[in-house]
């Protein structure tokens, strides 16, 4: 979300979508919110900023009822705490802020003479005024002094700005602006002093001295005074003529035909080390925009507003001898010479350059020396030493290696991520930039949700690298975004769309990495395309073994990947335990597989890497459901991509062996981390090998892919019970610990109790603990099933205590959630809460996303079922904040169910309405298997028709709800439906069925819920309107589950 405080207050959601903030006072509240965005604002603060001497006689609830209210009008959080309440915004996401940060930024350019940035930055400053700060907003008693401040600061960026741009000789262009803003603030003495500047350069000095003269005389006889010092200083310059229009400078630098974009950073730092180094190095892969980024950075050094600075261009030169004839070319250095002089002596090409870059300061830049880096590197060395005022900005795919080098490591651009909103992915400087190219081939060209997923995958999928993304922009011309993205596979035909003056070896992608690559000594090449084997990067370790032989002895990897890491081949970025871990770009990599498959080595080391990793996967998959589970899943994190890609290099070779290893290696990791669909695809690869899979393997695999991809039914009894007694005869059930769990629920859901007592026990007198923990759990489903409820909290009780002793978070996380759940059915909310709050710290340690959202957003319906509605909004926000990047559609529809229960229980049903519209247009067949997400939007449906006083209607919903639940044997979400079915009937005036029915729904979980409030608020009125209530309950209690669901389907009609 974005907050605009300068001018009328606006909000807006990050696609740019405007928030409607509602009636005066709420606008007031999140302006002053917003003041201090990120900050909390005490609540005395906010009652006396809103409603002055005259707070209302409740000013505490007054201000939690606007609060409320400002909560469910914001897609971002109001929290609240000890401090008082916090707009949970990014400073940089309110534009008061935004615009103080870069005022102040540009103030500090101008100080430091690099005017050009600090026009640049002050007029991104003023851009974001509207009109008056805080305009609709000033009758609030907190507003008149930050909208006094903030016009002040205004006006100061307004001067910084003037000042800047007359130091940039645009003089003629601020006049204009100048005198209207001395006009309309005549006493103000710096914006005279500008005016008489600009006035002097553009050769009006007369009208310069008639400025001073007017404002004298009005300071005079306003307010009694002489004008500054500083202002008569600036009067006596121009009576001497001192301020003469500036003689224009030579601007040496190479013609910039395109726009600049981004890299702030990268300028801000360059300033600074060429402020304090006088060799400063700028290195990076080809294509990463070294030669542009020095360029303009040489255009803002103060040196070049005095026409010294001077670019040499050595990408052309072929021989280090003729390194000193292009830095003669480039400053222009003739050889007049007499012809006895030229025989006599040999000029000295530095001590030539000396005499034009001595003197006064100057800034020469060296493009392009990674091919002659040795000679280079002499060259700056000499030049410094006898140049004392010369600094020198050098570009290289390799630093020159000397005393006093500066470096300025050049890489990628960020990129947006998966998902990223059209107003989130803009702001990024890789999609700036392809955006600014595609304008200019593709002038109807825009971002919005039709493209910004085909642009992002482009940024991505290219390294945010510059010149890569320009040649994709170029591509435009001829093709779709959706086009371009799709061919990126093939990127080296696709993008070789250059400029036909630039040279060869930037007008297509293959030329820029061949030119690296030809720079690399044999042992280098070796390693480089090897290391094109390792999809996620590495550690030194699995380089030295996977890639290492009679070729590249060990003992060498690492000196020659040091010097592939000088050269801009490899990067480094830290590791998880310090160790550095080397990674080559995409497009680099790509070209490494190429030039691996040209030697004859391609499927050598595929087998290698996966043997490798299969090996690693092996040794730490036990310890994933040990107290040893947090430091193993550190290590797969690290090391995921290449997993992932060695298995699908083995399944492509029909390295049977090796693929199986690493699959069964990161199953349970995959599980752990709620990655169920990923899964389900390695395992659908895995089982193309058919007989050649181990018989214990293809039946765990079958076993396991049919629990993830269906929704059992008893229907599909015969083929489950196969696939059940598949895996105990190929003995994978010892194989496999996870089997311990998914069996016997296979067997449960598919209707044969029989067989999943008798897996339940098999586990339970297992030898392994976590298996007998496992046991436990499943168990405590069966026992609730039958309406145990005491038997299934023991079960879940030996389950908890298992896996506490073996120190599995998981197992600890599942167990939890259940815990919670039976206590809030029991109506104990204080305990419930307690568990579900320690479920969700267990899945944050693991770092499990979608198990961590789903305890966040049930422990937000559990605080909401206790009335605590503002905790209720905070957790499910933290929810919704923590689930962003979540891309599972089942996820993101429960993060939406969670919202529609508090916008339900708060009375929202406008907001439930729409809601519930958008989660049915997410529907789908990849959305929830069997059709469990469409029970839940009927029930929701239901809800909120019963909410409208339309219990007819809501009864339709409820019936379908009803047939599927029992369809599935999903006895829990059957009993939800079942009390809104007593409901409808209660208020059809039909009590003494409605009796029946909420009776009904406690033989069907085992229990009432009777941590409902909606379900005790029932009760109650069906004990007001039936004197023998509680004996049609006890008598409609004893009838069996079987009758009762029969019952029920009877009752709804069996459809």
């Amino acid at each position: 979300m974005r907050v605009a405080l300068l001018g009328p207050l606006r909000a807006a959601e990050d696609d740019g979508t405007p928030i409607d903030i509602g009636g005066a006072r709420l606008r007031m509240l999140l302006a002053r919110l917003a003041l201090d965005a990120g900050r909390a604002v005490p609540a005395d603060t906010l009652v006396d900023g809103l409603w002055g001497a005259e707070p209302p006689s409740d000013a505490a609830n007054a201000l939690q009822s606007l609060v409320s209210r400002l909560r469910k009008a914001l897609p971002v959080a109001v929290e609240s705490g000890p401090g008082g309440y916090r707009l949970a915004l990014a400073a940089d996401d309110v534009d008061a802020e935004r615009f103080e940060r870069l005022a102040a930024d540009g103030r500090r350019e101008l100080a430091a003479g690099r005017d050009a940035r600090a026009a640049e930055l002050l007029t991104e400053a003023l851009a974001l005024w509207q009109g008056d700060a805080l305009a609709d907003v000033l009758d609030a008693p907190f507003a008149v002094a930050p909208a006094r401040r903030l016009a002040e600061l205004r006006a100061e960026a307004a001067e910084d700005r003037f000042d800047a741009l007359i130091r940039l000789g645009e003089h003629a262009g601020v006049l204009a602006d100048l005198t209207t803003a001395a006009d309309a603030d005549p006493l103000r003495e710096r914006l005279a002093g500008l005016r008489m500047r600009a006035l002097c350069a553009a050769g009006r000095q007369p009208e310069a001295l008639a400025v001073y003269a007017g404002l004298r005389r009005t300071l005079a006889d306003q307010l009694g005074v002489d004008p500054s010092a500083e202002l008569q200083e600036i009067h006596v310059a121009a009576l001497r003529g001192e301020l003469a229009p500036p003689s224009p400078v030579a601007d040496r630098l190479p013609t910039r035909l395109t726009t600049f974009v981004g890299r702030d950073d990268e300028l801000k730092l360059l300033a600074e080390l060429l402020g304090g180094a006088r060799l400063v190095t700028l290195t990076g892969p080809g294509g990463a925009g070294k030669t542009r980024l020095a360029t303009e950075a040489a255009s803002r050094h103060p040196a070049h507003q005095r026409g010294r600075v001077w670019f040499a261009a050595l990408a052309g030169v072929r021989d280090s001898d003729d390194v000193g004839g292009a830095l003669l070319g480039a400053l222009e250095v003739r050889d007049i010479r007499t012809e006895t002089e030229v025989h006599r002596r040999q000029a000295d090409p530095v001590e030539q350059a000396v005499e034009v870059l001595g003197g006064a300061e100057a800034l020469l830049v060296l493009d392009n020396c990674e091919h002659i880096v040795d000679a280079a590197a002499r060259l700056a060395d000499e030049l410094l030493h006898r140049a004392p005022r010369l600094r020198i900005l050098a570009t290289s795919r390799e630093p020159l290696a000397i005393t006093g080098e500066a470096l300025c490591p050049l890489g990628p651009l960020p990129v947006p991520a998966e998902r990223a909103a059209p107003a989130e992915a803009a702001e990024l400087d890789s999609t700036r930039l392809f955006l600014d190219r595609a304008a200019a081939v593709r002038p109807d060209f825009v971002l919005d949700e039709s493209t910004v997923d085909q642009v992002g995958e482009i940024c991505r999928r290219l390294d945010g690298m510059p010149l890569a993304l320009e040649l994709a922009a170029a591509r435009l011309r001829s093709m779709t975004v959706a086009q371009i993205a799709g061919r990126l596979g093939d990127r080296f035909r696709l993008l070789t769309s250059g400029s036909r003056t630039a040279l060869p070896r930037q007008r297509t992608l293959r030329a820029v990495v061949e030119w690296s690559w030809d720079l690399l000594t044999e042992s280098e090449l070796v390693l480089a395309r090897r290391l094109a084997v390792f999809a996620g990067g590495a550690e030194l370790e699995s380089i030295e073994v996977v890639c290492a032989d009679e070729l590249l002895p060990a003992a060498d990897v690492p000196y020659v990947l040091g010097s592939l890491v000088e050269k801009s081949i490899v990067d480094t970025v830290a590791g998880a335990g310090g160790e550095p871990r080397y990674r080559m770009l995409e497009t680099l990599r790509a070209y490494a597989t190429e030039r691996l498959a040209e030697s004859g080595e391609y499927d050598r080391m595929r087998r290698a890497v996966a043997s490798y990793y299969a090996e690693l996967a092996q040794r730490l998959e036990p310890t994933l459901r040990t107290a040893e589970q947090l430091r193993a899943i550190g290590q797969y994190e690290a090391e995921s991509a290449n997993m992932v890609a060695a298995l699908r290099g083995a399944i492509e070779m029909s390295d049977v062996d090796n693929a199986v290893a690493l699959l069964d290696g990161m199953f349970w990791y995959l599980t752990v981390l709620g990655q169920g669909s990923r899964v389900g695809g390695l395992i659908r690869e895995a089982l193309t090998f058919g007989d050649r899979l181990p018989p214990a393997v293809a039946a765990a695999y079958r076993a396991l892919l049919y629990l993830m991809d269906e929704i059992p039914v008893r229907s599909d009894r015969e083929g489950i019970l196969e696939l059940v007694d598949d895996c105990v005869r190929s003995e994978a059930v010892n194989r496999y610990p996870g089997l311990a769990v998914a069996l016997p629920m296979l067997a449960f859901l598919g209707g044969d109790r029989e067989v999943a007592v008798r897996e339940v026990r098999r586990a339970e007198q297992h030898t392994d603990p976590w298996t007998r923990a496992g046991g436990h759990w499943v168990e405590s489903f069966l026992l609730e099933d039958l309406g145990d409820v005491e038997g299934a909290d023991r079960a879940r009780d030996l389950a908890h205590a298992g896996f506490a002793a073996i120190g599995d978070r998981w197992g600890l996380a599942m167990t939890l959630s259940f815990k919670a759940n039976a206590f809030s059915q029991d109506g104990d909310s204080v305990k419930a809460i307690e568990f579900f709050q320690e479920g969700l710290a267990l899945s944050m340690e693991l770092r499990s996303h979608e198990d961590t959202v789903q305890h966040w957003w049930r422990l937000a319906v559990e605080r909401a079922r206790t009335g605590d509605f503002e905790g209720a909004w905070r957790d499910q926000e933290a929810a919704e904040r923590y689930g962003e990047g979540i891309t599972n559609l089942q996820h993101r529809a429960i993060l939406m169910f969670g919202r529609l229960e508090l916008l339900l229980r708060t009375g929202d049903l406008a907001g439930a309405r729409a809601l519930l519209d958008r989660v049915k247009a997410l529907g789908g067949d990849d959305w929830f298997p069997g059709g469990i997400g469409d029970e839940f939007v009927h029930a929701f449906e239901a809800r909120i028709l019963l909410a409208q006083g339309r219990a007819e209607e809501a009864e339709g919903h409820l019936a379908i709800a009803i047939r599927a639940t029992n369809r599935r044997g999903d006895m829990p979400d059957m009993a939800g439906a079942v009390e809104l079915l007593a409901m409808v009937r209660a208020r059809q005036g039909r009590y003494e069925t409605a009796a029946r029915v909420i009776a009904a729904s406690a033989v069907v979980r085992g229990r009432l819920d009777r941590g409902s409030p909606e379900v005790g608020e029932l009760i109650a009125e069906l004990r007001e309107a039936l004197p023998d209530y509680d004996e049609i309950y006890e008598r409609a209690r004893q009838v069996s589950k079987k009758d009762v669901v029969a019952w029920l389907l009877d009752e709804v009609g069996n459809g």
